[in-house]
């Protein structure tokens, strides 16, 4: 049994918790987890987290969960000014790392990390559990199969309006040292995700950003606080097989919640797909007679692999935290020596190059770069 060693109990930390109690009995491939050691602080939240997680153990000190002999893999929910040490500690031990997204808070961190992952010979994940849902997965073999001929281009987005309100206070989230990239790194780096699995590796682009919030009133009250990162940023972007995209992210998006979206063209259809309705997938195929034109709904179903191992009727959704057990299932089943942790570092390093070279792009008033081939 892997022990799961876990760092963080917030919304991830909890989505975590949960996939690891869910993943056997949803996966009976999947050996159970041993829910070895929790941290977080101060100590009696972690306590309490502990014992409602259900883990053997509670620490405050992120550090003696690594170096405790019963954790197996070190799974990172933290802010994300934490990732690159707690992880590359994590790898001078011998431990398999599980690390949410961003893996650091500028690309030199990131490539860092990735080159330690490699060099450590362990399994490592990378939190992009978007990728799992049943009905993108579909759309990816859409698209391998020809269902819409050759793809000619991509368009996605992805809004939140969690920063919407300029009365918000000030957070860590508003601090380059603390969070790095703003909407990119918390988001973007997931449209991103979607857009290389269906089009392949992006090389080059152009782009702009924007704060729309300069500053925000410190939660004390006393004065403003500046925002280092982006709320909005947008990208033109060109995919290794020539293919043509645009990339946009706001995080001051009012009434958005979860739109996590995307239309991939081609010379003979098209596929549509939302987050915010993440069980439907949009199909349109063209046909000799235009009086027939028209999409069709796919509602995911046993059809859709994995979702028949949660639910053996159609229709009736999976959530966003089974999404999570999906990635958690594949993770452990890489550290058993069945296939590979996806996407690892070195994936996910390819998906961080892009966020950065969008904000050195903007930085640049816009100028085109190429990324590496």
């Amino acid at each position: 049994m892997v022990g799961i060693g876990l760092i963080g109990t917030g919304f991830m930390g909890k989505c975590h918790a949960l996939a690891y109690r869910a993943v056997s009995a949803v996966f009976a491939d999947v050996a159970p987890p041993r829910l070895a050691v929790l941290c977080d602080t101060p100590a009696d939240e972690a306590e309490a987290f502990a014992r409602q997680f259900g883990f053997a153990r509670a620490t405050a000190d992120w550090r003696d969960l690594v170096a405790d002999p019963a954790v197996d893999l070190v799974a990172i929910t933290t802010p994300n000014k934490l990732h690159r040490e707690i992880a590359l500690a994590a790898f001078a031990a011998g431990k398999h790392v599980y690390c949410e997204k961003p893996l650091g808070l500028t690309l030199a961190e990131a490539e860092e990390m990735a080159t330690a992952a490699a060099a450590a010979g362990v399994v490592t994940q990378v939190g992009y559990n978007y990728l799992k849902n049943p009905a993108f997965l579909h759309a990816e073999r859409l698209v391998s199969e020809g269902a819409i001929g050759r793809v000619l281009q991509f368009r996605g987005v992805v809004d939140e309006d969690y920063m919407a309100d300029p009365a918000l206070p000030w957070s860590w989230r508003c601090r380059a040292q603390e969070a790095g990239l703003g909407a990119l790194g918390d988001m973007g780096c997931h449209l991103v995700s979607l857009a290389q699995a269906l089009c392949g590796p992006i090389r080059s682009l152009c782009a702009d950003m924007q704060t729309a919030y300069a500053t925000r009133p410190m939660p004390d009250g006393a004065g403003e606080g500046p925002v280092e990162n982006e709320d909005i940023a947008t990208a033109l972007v060109r995919f290794e097989s020539g293919v043509s995209g645009m990339l946009t992210t706001s995080r001051v998006a009012w009434g958005r919640k979860g739109r996590l979206a995307f239309e991939i063209h081609g010379s003979a259809g098209m596929i549509a797909f939302d987050q915010e309705r993440m069980n439907e997938l949009r199909l349109f195929q063209a046909e000799p007679d235009r009086a027939r034109h028209g999409s069709r709904t796919i509602l995911s179903g046993p059809a859709h692999e994995p979702y028949g191992a949660f639910c053996p009727a159609p229709g009736h959704g999976l959530g966003f935290n089974d999404q999570k057990t999906i990635e958690v299932a594949g993770l452990l089943r890489a550290i058993a020596g069945e296939g590979r942790a996806s996407p690892d570092f070195a994936q996910a390093l390819s998906i961080e190059r892009v966020i950065h070279a969008i904000a050195d792009s903007a930085r640049a008033g816009g100028s085109r770069v190429r990324l590496p081939g």
